[in-house]
């Protein structure tokens, strides 16, 4: 695991819209800066209505033109083993609201196989860290993410990696399968705790008083096993982006009223 993580902290918004508005620029801006200095941006992206809503406000702003997308990739740091296309998957969900309106190329956008390619469950997470393996860095075989977006559950989950599970123990492959998961659809694929806490930025955007416990036992340094999100640490930032309603329990030395 990566060494000398940066401290966590919370930037709260009045409400989901007003969350969406502010996080976009912010990923925006960090692409650009990124992109403009003749480097490749790595950017994880998961599911959920904050993160679609984070990309929804992202297509709308006008900076997201002046991007040259093809220096920028996106990987998803867990998948549902559904068909392409379904509407279950993370990919559908992020190209709809953001991704197919770019002038990227095709082979910029790595999504996972799925069920219709003739593959199973365990093929489809070995051909997923294939496909990262191909973008090594310091941190192991697959990119260092300038950010990584993550949602959290009301169980504290994060990705795919669930409380009490197996999954978030495993630290020597990039991805694993996920049979029986505690919510629908039961198959899926996940990065692994050492993939998402090697990225740069780790950015946990989440809303609605469902989701206040689990982040007050985040931050509270509850154990990554029973609370995944608990585990969440980038390399120089970890931030969690939440409104207000999710903020009943943050420590008020914890909130960043500047960053």
């Amino acid at each position: 695991m990566p060494e000398g993580w940066a401290e966590k902290r919370v930037i709260i918004h009045p409400d989901p819209a007003a969350l969406a508005e502010s996080v976009a620029p912010r990923f925006l801006r960090r692409v650009a800066t990124r992109v403009d200095e003749g480097k490749l941006a790595h950017v994880a992206l998961t599911g959920g209505w904050m993160t679609a809503a984070v990309l929804g406000a992202a297509a709308r702003n006008p900076r997201a033109e002046r991007i040259d997308w093809s220096r920028v990739h996106f990987w998803w740091c867990d998948e549902r083993f559904v068909p392409l296309g379904h509407a279950d998957r993370n990919d559908r969900q992020a190209r709809e609201a953001f991704i197919d309106g770019l002038d990227i190329p095709t082979e910029n956008v790595h999504a996972a196989l799925g069920p219709g390619d003739g593959v199973d469950l365990d093929a489809a997470a070995a051909a997923y860290a294939q496909d990262l393996a191909r973008f090594p860095s310091d941190e192991g075989a697959w990119p260092s993410f300038d950010v990584c977006f993550l949602g959290v559950g009301p169980d504290g989950h994060i990705a795919s990696l669930f409380p009490d599970r197996p999954e978030i123990q495993i630290t020597d492959r990039s991805v694993v399968p996920v049979r029986d998961a505690p919510k629908p659809p039961p198959e899926r694929i996940t990065m692994t705790r050492p993939v998402i806490n090697s990225s740069k930025r780790l950015w946990l955007v989440l809303a609605g008083t469902d989701k206040a416990a689990a982040l007050g036992l985040a931050l509270a340094g509850a154990s990554y096993a029973s609370v995944p999100a608990a585990g969440a640490k980038g390399r120089t930032r970890t931030t969690f982006f939440v409104d207000q309603a999710a903020a009943a329990q943050v420590p008020p030395d914890l909130i960043d009223r500047e960053y």
